[in-house]
């Protein structure tokens, strides 16, 4: 007699030969209420990726996106996820825009410290230390889920974006650098969102903050 796998199975655990494992439980993450600013929280990641499909070496996008509307606020191509790549795309940023109140990020070691018996050091990063100093919060989250809105985001870029750079011909990191403004703003006509209030959270960068931050970026 030929049986299937399937069918023993059936039959072992109707006879009480087989306990099937009982199926985990799905955890359901508690969907977080949008900020109400814009500007009061931006989310920021990188997302490593071949981004030209071969057309060019793999590299990273540092994604920066509004928490209030779900718009794109900064797009940048760096070789790397380092401390200076994240710099040069909060450079950017706040050039554009001015400070917002806080980034939120992961647990990567350019925003947080994660020896856990470190015996020297401030137990800040060099990042974090120039966010303290420019008066911008650095909330770095639990789990991937809790920063959904930019994890999400960044799977619709991988799709997207590296469509419409194959169609425009973008090969490498100074061209998609030079794309991304363009992107960034039919991106935001499409999927943004009015904020809950009118009010711009963002502040100027001027005075010792403009000092501070000139230090940081030479």
């Amino acid at each position: 007699m030929t049986l299937s796998v399937e069918t023993v199975r059936k039959l072992m655990v109707e006879e009480g030969l087989w306990k099937p494992k009982a199926a985990k439980k799905p955890v359901i993450h508690q969907m977080r209420e949008r900020r109400a600013r814009y500007g009061e929280l931006i989310q920021i990641d990188g997302s490593p990726h071949d981004w030209f499909e071969g057309r060019a070496a793999k590299c990273t996008l540092l994604v920066m996106i509004d928490d209030a509307t779900s718009r794109l606020m900064q797009l940048r191509f760096a070789p790397a996820e380092t401390t200076f790549s994240y710099f040069a795309a909060v450079r950017g940023y706040i050039g554009e825009h001015g400070k917002p109140l806080a980034f939120y990020s992961d647990k990567y070691s350019v925003f947080r410290v994660n020896a856990k018996e470190a015996e020297t050091g401030s137990g800040v990063t060099q990042f974090g230390r120039a966010m303290e100093e420019l008066a911008v919060g650095l909330i770095c989250a639990h789990s991937p889920q809790a920063k959904g809105r930019v994890e999400r985001v960044n799977q619709t870029l991988q799709d997207r974006m590296v469509k419409e750079m194959r169609l425009q011909g973008v090969s490498g990191i100074e061209e998609g650098n030079l794309f991304v403004p363009k992107y960034i703003e039919e991106f935001n006509k499409r999927f943004g969102v009015e904020a809950r209030s009118d009010e711009n959270a963002h502040r100027p960068l001027q005075g010792k903050g403009q000092r501070i931050w000139t230090v940081y970026c030479v």
